[in-house]
Protein backbone atom coordinates (compact mmCIF):
# COMPACT_ATOMS: atom_id res chain seq x y z
CA UNK A 1 0.00 0.00 0.00
CA UNK A 2 1.07 3.39 -1.27
CA UNK A 3 2.07 5.70 1.64
CA UNK A 4 0.07 8.66 2.42
CA UNK A 5 1.55 12.03 1.09
CA UNK A 6 1.38 14.21 4.33
CA UNK A 7 1.26 17.48 2.95
CA UNK A 8 3.05 20.66 3.73
CA UNK A 9 2.15 24.42 3.93
CA UNK A 10 4.81 26.70 4.60
CA UNK A 11 4.33 30.72 5.36
CA UNK A 12 7.35 33.25 5.48
CA UNK A 13 8.30 36.48 5.35
CA UNK A 14 11.69 36.95 3.99
CA UNK A 15 14.53 35.40 2.36
CA UNK A 16 13.19 31.70 2.72
CA UNK A 17 16.21 29.94 3.57
CA UNK A 18 14.18 27.59 5.86
CA UNK A 19 11.50 27.17 3.40
CA UNK A 20 14.37 26.36 0.77
CA UNK A 21 16.25 23.97 3.27
CA UNK A 22 12.62 21.78 3.52
CA UNK A 23 12.19 21.85 -0.48
CA UNK A 24 15.55 20.87 -0.82
CA UNK A 25 15.13 18.01 1.62
CA UNK A 26 12.08 17.55 -0.05
CA UNK A 27 13.87 16.57 -3.44
CA UNK A 28 16.76 14.51 -1.65
CA UNK A 29 14.14 12.37 -0.92
CA UNK A 30 14.58 13.20 3.06
CA UNK A 31 11.56 14.81 3.97
CA UNK A 32 10.06 10.90 4.70
CA UNK A 33 6.14 11.16 3.52
CA UNK A 34 6.05 15.03 3.95
CA UNK A 35 5.33 17.12 0.25
CA UNK A 36 5.27 20.87 0.04
CA UNK A 37 2.14 21.87 -1.33
CA UNK A 38 1.84 25.42 -1.01
CA UNK A 39 3.85 28.78 0.02
CA UNK A 40 2.37 31.59 0.91
CA UNK A 41 4.19 35.22 2.28
CA UNK A 42 2.55 38.91 3.57
CA UNK A 43 5.22 40.52 1.26
CA UNK A 44 5.43 41.17 -2.62
CA UNK A 45 8.11 39.86 -4.17
CA UNK A 46 9.83 37.61 -1.25
CA UNK A 47 12.92 35.55 -1.85
CA UNK A 48 10.74 32.44 -0.49
CA UNK A 49 8.36 32.91 -3.19
CA UNK A 50 11.17 32.63 -6.02
CA UNK A 51 12.32 29.15 -3.83
CA UNK A 52 8.84 27.87 -4.09
CA UNK A 53 8.44 28.37 -7.81
CA UNK A 54 12.32 27.11 -8.34
CA UNK A 55 10.86 23.89 -6.87
CA UNK A 56 7.52 23.89 -8.85
CA UNK A 57 5.76 24.81 -5.98
CA UNK A 58 2.61 27.08 -5.61
CA UNK A 59 3.57 30.51 -4.42
CA UNK A 60 1.28 32.96 -3.20
CA UNK A 61 1.84 36.36 -1.82
CA UNK A 62 -1.35 37.99 0.01
CA UNK A 63 -1.84 41.26 1.28
CA UNK A 64 -1.81 41.51 4.97
CA UNK A 65 -2.14 45.33 5.56
CA UNK A 66 -2.31 47.76 7.34
CA UNK A 67 -0.79 46.33 10.14
CA UNK A 68 3.10 45.39 10.51
CA UNK A 69 2.63 42.64 13.06
CA UNK A 70 -0.49 40.76 12.20
CA UNK A 71 -3.26 39.80 9.89
CA UNK A 72 -6.72 42.18 10.31
CA UNK A 73 -9.43 40.38 10.67
CA UNK A 74 -10.11 40.25 6.40
CA UNK A 75 -6.38 39.45 6.01
CA UNK A 76 -6.63 36.45 8.54
CA UNK A 77 -10.26 35.13 6.44
CA UNK A 78 -8.06 35.24 3.51
CA UNK A 79 -5.35 33.63 4.79
CA UNK A 80 -7.42 30.60 6.54
CA UNK A 81 -8.97 30.32 3.11
CA UNK A 82 -5.79 29.93 0.91
CA UNK A 83 -4.30 27.59 3.39
CA UNK A 84 -7.42 25.38 3.56
CA UNK A 85 -7.10 25.40 -0.37
CA UNK A 86 -4.12 23.57 0.39
CA UNK A 87 -5.43 21.01 2.85
CA UNK A 88 -2.32 20.77 4.85
CA UNK A 89 -1.63 17.94 7.99
CA UNK A 90 0.80 21.12 8.77
CA UNK A 91 1.08 24.05 8.60
CA UNK A 92 5.22 25.64 9.09
CA UNK A 93 6.17 29.13 10.06
CA UNK A 94 9.31 29.81 8.55
CA UNK A 95 10.19 33.47 9.23
CA UNK A 96 6.59 34.48 9.31
CA UNK A 97 7.03 38.20 10.82
CA UNK A 98 3.48 37.98 12.36
CA UNK A 99 1.67 36.90 15.13
CA UNK A 100 -0.65 33.98 14.44
CA UNK A 101 -4.38 35.05 16.40
CA UNK A 102 -6.95 32.81 18.04
CA UNK A 103 -8.82 31.94 14.37
CA UNK A 104 -5.88 30.77 12.23
CA UNK A 105 -5.19 28.72 15.59
CA UNK A 106 -8.82 27.26 15.66
CA UNK A 107 -8.57 26.58 11.86
CA UNK A 108 -5.68 24.20 11.87
CA UNK A 109 -5.63 22.97 15.65
CA UNK A 110 -2.24 20.95 16.46
CA UNK A 111 -1.20 21.24 12.82
CA UNK A 112 1.12 24.46 13.08
CA UNK A 113 4.70 24.50 13.94
CA UNK A 114 7.12 27.30 14.32
CA UNK A 115 10.97 28.09 14.08
CA UNK A 116 12.63 30.33 16.56
CA UNK A 117 15.96 31.25 16.69
CA UNK A 118 16.79 30.22 20.47
CA UNK A 119 17.03 27.20 23.18
CA UNK A 120 13.11 27.77 24.49
CA UNK A 121 11.86 28.67 26.39
CA UNK A 122 15.06 31.45 26.83
CA UNK A 123 15.02 34.51 24.42
CA UNK A 124 11.47 34.11 23.03
CA UNK A 125 10.44 36.95 20.75
CA UNK A 126 12.12 38.98 18.29
CA UNK A 127 16.43 39.46 18.45
CA UNK A 128 16.78 36.04 19.68
CA UNK A 129 20.21 35.59 18.73
CA UNK A 130 21.27 38.80 19.38
CA UNK A 131 19.91 38.44 23.04
CA UNK A 132 21.66 34.81 23.39
CA UNK A 133 25.10 36.22 22.47
CA UNK A 134 25.11 39.64 24.25
CA UNK A 135 23.96 37.69 27.10
CA UNK A 136 27.62 35.81 27.50
CA UNK A 137 25.83 32.63 26.52
CA UNK A 138 28.37 29.80 25.61
CA UNK A 139 25.34 27.45 24.31
CA UNK A 140 22.41 28.81 22.20
CA UNK A 141 20.44 27.00 19.33
CA UNK A 142 17.14 26.88 17.83
CA UNK A 143 13.47 25.42 18.73
CA UNK A 144 11.03 23.38 16.71
CA UNK A 145 7.66 23.77 18.68
CA UNK A 146 3.81 24.37 18.06
CA UNK A 147 2.01 27.25 18.11
CA UNK A 148 -0.25 28.58 20.77
CA UNK A 149 -2.05 31.50 21.42
CA UNK A 150 1.08 32.66 23.34
CA UNK A 151 4.16 33.96 21.59
CA UNK A 152 7.12 31.13 21.57
CA UNK A 153 5.20 29.03 24.06
CA UNK A 154 4.07 26.12 22.51
CA UNK A 155 5.31 22.67 23.10
CA UNK A 156 8.42 22.10 22.08
CA UNK A 157 8.96 19.24 19.50
CA UNK A 158 12.64 19.71 18.46
CA UNK A 159 15.97 21.40 19.48
CA UNK A 160 19.35 22.17 17.89
CA UNK A 161 22.38 23.17 20.44
CA UNK A 162 24.47 25.61 18.94
CA UNK A 163 28.21 26.07 20.34
CA UNK A 164 29.16 29.91 20.84
CA UNK A 165 33.12 29.91 20.61
CA UNK A 166 35.01 32.87 22.91
CA UNK A 167 36.51 34.96 19.78
CA UNK A 168 32.69 34.10 17.88
CA UNK A 169 30.74 37.68 16.87
CA UNK A 170 27.34 38.19 16.26
CA UNK A 171 27.57 37.35 12.65
CA UNK A 172 29.55 34.11 13.05
CA UNK A 173 27.22 33.08 15.70
CA UNK A 174 23.89 33.81 13.48
CA UNK A 175 25.33 32.06 10.37
CA UNK A 176 25.24 28.93 13.07
CA UNK A 177 22.20 28.77 13.99
CA UNK A 178 20.88 29.31 11.01
CA UNK A 179 22.87 26.30 9.34
CA UNK A 180 21.60 24.51 12.65
CA UNK A 181 17.67 25.72 11.63
CA UNK A 182 18.82 24.33 8.03
CA UNK A 183 18.89 20.80 9.54
CA UNK A 184 16.79 20.93 12.39
CA UNK A 185 12.94 22.02 10.58
CA UNK A 186 13.20 19.26 7.80
CA UNK A 187 13.99 16.58 10.41
CA UNK A 188 11.20 17.86 12.37
CA UNK A 189 8.96 17.82 9.39
CA UNK A 190 10.36 14.44 8.37
CA UNK A 191 9.38 12.74 11.61
CA UNK A 192 6.14 14.02 12.37
CA UNK A 193 5.35 12.72 8.51
CA UNK A 194 6.39 9.58 9.85
CA UNK A 195 4.66 9.28 12.85
CA UNK A 196 1.35 8.59 11.44
CA UNK A 197 -0.20 11.87 12.31
CA UNK A 198 -2.31 12.26 9.59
Amino acid sequence: MEAMLYRVVILGSGTGSNARAIMESEAAGSLGQAQVVGVLSDVDGAKILDHAREFGKPAVYLSAAPYRTKLDDEAELAYIEQVENWAPDLVVLAGFMRVIKRRFLEAFTGKIINLHPSLLPKYPGLHAIQKAFEAGESITGCTVHWVTADVDAGEIIGQAEVQIAADDDLDIVETKVHAAEHELLPRVIRELSQEGSF
